[in-house]
């Protein structure tokens, strides 16, 4: 049952007020200070960031609001994005799922702004891809399941936050454990956060390893036993949100080269690329994901394989872009409160973050031989 609708309007006005203001004021504190941003990703709540997308399946759901909101934060700061990221995806686990509970009790105050969280799925990600092991173990209980293990790499969270996770369940007769995904409480008993921020970029995020010790995880939170099967509904709007960091550190990428073309365009001329090369580039790149973003729901391995190409491609702009506006700026973008060596540092990210690029070839991979 759907009992969601768009939670609220967006208001892209006060989106872009909080954008050139609050956060432009604030972008090099974030950086060199490793503060997180916490007032300003709840005004982006506010302001209706993390509601446009949370109509669930039955809902006309389209994703291109929270790309563009998304994209404006990341224009100024990719930690700011990233942590709207986090919490544009934990809205969509919640409205994705057939959890009526979480829907009427959790997913209002996320998509608000008024409860924050993560996706917590950086570990399970690689472990259903067999990259690494997966590092939550659960035990069916009366009620629920009992997790234990250490999940890292859980970003925009605070200790009453809320993150999605999946934890292997061990079944007796079987080779291979269940999975199960569900929404955690950051409050709960058992559970202790540590702040893990040794970045050299991207410290404003609220990154934590989190320590669960005989966690209780009660019915009421799971979002899908097994966790397969909602995790193919929802991988796609998974993939395609993040295009919006992307979007937005590239678009500011151009911007820093066009800045520098009046006193240094006599000889930045002579670079192999222009910002018209990368801006090319940037707009079909945006005018793909934001075809895609009208069908985030498609489950085909053909959408699929196009929202990893475009990820894919996403990755590597930015980082094509921060490298070409370094070399634009030269050496003004290359002392400490340089503009450009900020972004550079921060596009990596983009492609290093959950699916990084090694894992989105092998999955671009595996369904070409599928």
């Amino acid at each position: 049952m759907n009992i969601v609708a768009q939670i609220n309007t967006i208001d892209f006005d006060e989106i872009e007020r909080i954008s050139s203001s609050d956060l432009t004021s604030l972008a090099r504190k974030i950086d060199d200070e490793r503060i997180y941003p916490e007032e300003i990703v709840r005004a982006y709540g506010a302001a209706g960031a993390y509601g446009s997308h949370v109509g669930g399946l039955d809902g006309n759901v389209d994703l291109t609001h929270a790309i563009t909101a998304m994209a404006r934060a990341s224009e100024v700061c990719l930690s700011t994005g990233f942590c709207v990221w986090c919490q544009d995806t934990l809205a969509w686990y919640i409205a994705s799922s057939d959890n009526d509970f979480l829907k009427a009790e959790v997913l209002p105050k996320v998509a608000k702004g008024q409860a924050l969280g993560g996706t917590g799925m950086s570990n399970p990600m690689k472990a259903m891809g067999e990259i690494e092991r997966m590092r939550l173990k659960g035990e069916r209980v009366e009620g629920g399941y009992k997790v234990k293990g250490v999940l890292p790499w859980v970003s925009n969270l605070v200790e009453d936050g809320y993150f999605g996770t999946i934890f292997d369940v061990e079944v007796e007769g079987e080779d291979k454990p269940k999975r199960v995904m569900a929404i955690v409480h950051a409050a709960w008993d058992g559970i202790s956060l540590r702040l893990d921020h040794d970045f050299v970029a991207m410290g404003g995020t609220a990154t934590c390893n989190v320590q669960f010790r005989d966690v209780f995880v009660p019915d009421e939170y799971l979002l899908s036993d097994p966790a397969e099967p909602f995790v193919k509904r929802i991988r796609a709007g998974f993939t395609l949100l993040q295009c919006g960091m992307a979007a937005g550190i590239i678009k500011n990428c151009i911007d820093l080269m066009k800045q520098v073309q009046g006193p240094l365009g006599h000889v930045n001329k002579y670079l192999e690329k222009q910002p018209e090369d990368i801006e090319a580039e940037y707009e079909a790149l945006v005018a793909d994901v934001l075809e895609m973003a009208k069908t985030p729901y498609d489950p085909s391995n053909a959408f699929y394989k196009r929202v990893l190409q475009a990820r894919l491609r996403g990755g590597e702009l930015s980082v094509e872009a921060a490298h070409w506006a370094q070399l634009h700026c030269g050496a003004r973008g290359y002392v400490s409160q340089g503009a450009a060596q900020r972004r550079l540092r921060e596009a990596y990210f983009v492609a290093i973050v959950t699916p990084a690029t090694k894992h989105l070839r092998k999955m671009i991979a595996e369904l070409d031989a599928a």
